[in-house]
């Protein structure tokens, strides 16, 4: 169950920014919320760990803006901030996370995020960010808008893909699946942790509307990946 929210009560000030915080990392959740609340004008109105805590707490709470973390203990947080824009588009989502490679990024976009900042931003970056969100703007660092003007460029010369509604990086998880290899085959293929790739198969099956891995195996083939599945790849020990 998601924490209860924090009743400011006779505190809570008129015109305050209302936000929710959703990290797996307790240390950091509960860091954040300390730093927010020492800011003149912002309320930590909750928290939460896992993709359906945070949808449930947010819509009980409806602050006015969401910090979401990517990668979340159990289930995602692209997934979480689509769930949550879909119930509530008035809400905003701020990510803030380790993960600034462009399927992250992007993928985050399009579930209706306001903005994107890695964990390394400085507190006045982190501030600024709540606010313009909480304002109705979009929010993203000059190298996140570098590299979106740099993709969309790109977008337009590139023919159509299988999918289009996942992103690059979820296509080559979806291929690697679909040549037969388990989670952490596919984890040592891409470099990436295997809650990484549970995350990414987490946000396919969803997005795909697949009930579960085989289906989405027979589902992918038929779209025409991985047709060597036959015969994988050796793969690295």
């Amino acid at each position: 169950m998601p924490e209860q929210p924090i009743d400011a009560g006779a505190s809570e000030l008129e015109g305050s920014v209302r936000i929710f915080v959703v990290d797996d990392h307790p240390v950091f959740a509960y860091g954040m919320s300390s730093f927010l609340e020492s800011i003149e004008g912002f309320e930590v109105v909750g928290r939460a760990g896992t993709e359906d805590d945070a949808v449930e707490g947010v819509l009980a709470a409806q602050p006015d803006v969401v910090l979401m973390d990517v990668d979340l203990g159990s289930g995602s947080g692209i997934e979480a901030t689509r769930r949550i824009v879909r119930a509530a588009p008035g809400i905003g989502v701020l990510i803030v996370t380790m993960l600034g490679d462009d399927d992250s990024v992007f993928a985050a976009l399009r579930a209706g995020a306001r903005g994107y900042l890695l964990k390394s931003a400085l507190p006045d970056e982190i501030e600024r960010g709540l606010r313009a969100v909480a304002a109705g703007d979009v929010l993203l660092t000059a190298e996140v808008g570098r590299r979106a003007i740099d993709l969309l460029s790109g977008a337009r010369t590139t023919g159509p893909v299988v999918f289009p509604e996942l992103t690059h990086r979820e296509r080559e998880v979806l291929d690697l699946i679909a040549r037969g290899l388990d989670n952490q085959a596919v984890a040592r293929r891409l470099v990436l942790s295997s809650k990484t790739v549970r995350n990414y198969l987490s946000g396919i099956l969803a997005k795909l509307a697949v009930s579960d891995r085989s289906a989405l195996i027979v589902r992918a083939r038929e779209a025409g990946l991985g047709q060597d599945a036959a015969a994988p790849h050796p793969d690295p020990g």
